[in-house]
């Protein structure tokens, strides 16, 4: 069977299971790979119920069907697997349980990783100044590459007992007692998020489009041109807020910030006075 029609074939096979679909009815890939990272059951019946798929991702052993789910996942994360690239633009992105999201429930489970991290959104005091927006989307397992590397720490900032610790102590709930260092990790993709999070319209968002497609780190399968027609179907979304969600699948996640293993290179111009705090810091 051609490549063509086996994945309109396969395309429309899980188009059939109700938790692979967004609201627009298009294929959600990455909810598509979580269940095979799973080894989901329904999944595998799924796929098992097409003759002419079967063979392609199972392997068959004394008479049983083992699924190879490496070979799967392989396949669905081809960037031909879908004729667009810019596919997932329709895709929903936000907090979520049990395939639910968070308009359509009363509660919400966040998973943080860090246990001694502070996680911003619309705290009471700094309202006023300041509006956190995430945008939130799932990292499968086979995306996770640099996410939880060391990153490199610049704004070094010594703060002692008989400095005046307003400011970031203030805003840490400083009590005194002795002095410490403040510093902040070195953004990269993150300054496009910030920029995305301050547009006010389509026409700043597309100029973005072009400068992320140029200069950011891209997730891996992205297209970096800028189809006439991709931007035109951009455009037409109407909606900013939808727009910036949009944009933001863009940018590679594990390049928010700068890794401490690029510390050297000299595209991210890092001072000699970051170099060594870092490696005070991290250790040679």
């Amino acid at each position: 069977m051609p490549k063509e029609n086996f994945s309109e074939k396969l395309t429309a096979l899980l188009k059939t299971h109700p938790e692979f679909l967004d609201d627009a009815s298009e294929l959600i890939l990455a909810a598509v790979r979580d269940h095979a990272w799973r080894l989901d059951h329904d999944l595998i019946k799924l796929l098992l119920t097409d003759e002419a798929i079967k063979p392609t991702f199972f392997d068959e052993i004394n008479g049983h069907w083992v699924f190879n789910h490496n070979t799967f996942i392989n396949y669905i994360t081809d960037r031909n697997f879908l004729a667009n690239s810019y596919t997932r633009f329709r895709n929903k992105i936000g907090l979520n349980i049990g395939a639910k999201f968070l308009r359509e429930r009363g509660e919400v489970l966040l998973v943080w990783p860090y246990k001694d991290c502070v996680l911003e959104g619309g705290q009471t005091r700094e309202e006023e100044k300041r509006k956190e927006i995430f945008f939130n989307e799932i990292l499968a397992q086979d995306e996770i590459n640099r996410l939880f590397d060391p990153k490199v720490l610049t704004n070094w900032k010594r703060h002692t007992i008989e400095g005046e610790q307003g400011g970031i102590s203030e805003s840490v709930n400083w009590q005194g007692g002795g002095d410490f260092i403040y510093c902040e990790l070195m953004p990269y993709n993150q300054i496009y998020m910030d920029k995305i999070q301050s547009a006010q319209s389509s026409e700043e968002l597309v100029a973005l489009w072009k400068d992320i497609a140029e200069n950011s780190f891209l997730n891996w399968y992205v297209n970096e041109q800028m189809p006439e027609a991709a931007v035109k179907d951009f455009i037409a979304i109407g909606d900013v807020e939808k727009q910036k969600h949009l944009l933001a699948e863009l940018l590679d996640k594990n390049q928010l910030y700068v890794n401490l293993s690029e510390i050297e290179d000299a595209d991210f111009a890092i001072s000699k006075e970051d170099k060594a705090l870092n490696k005070a810091f991290y250790g040679e």
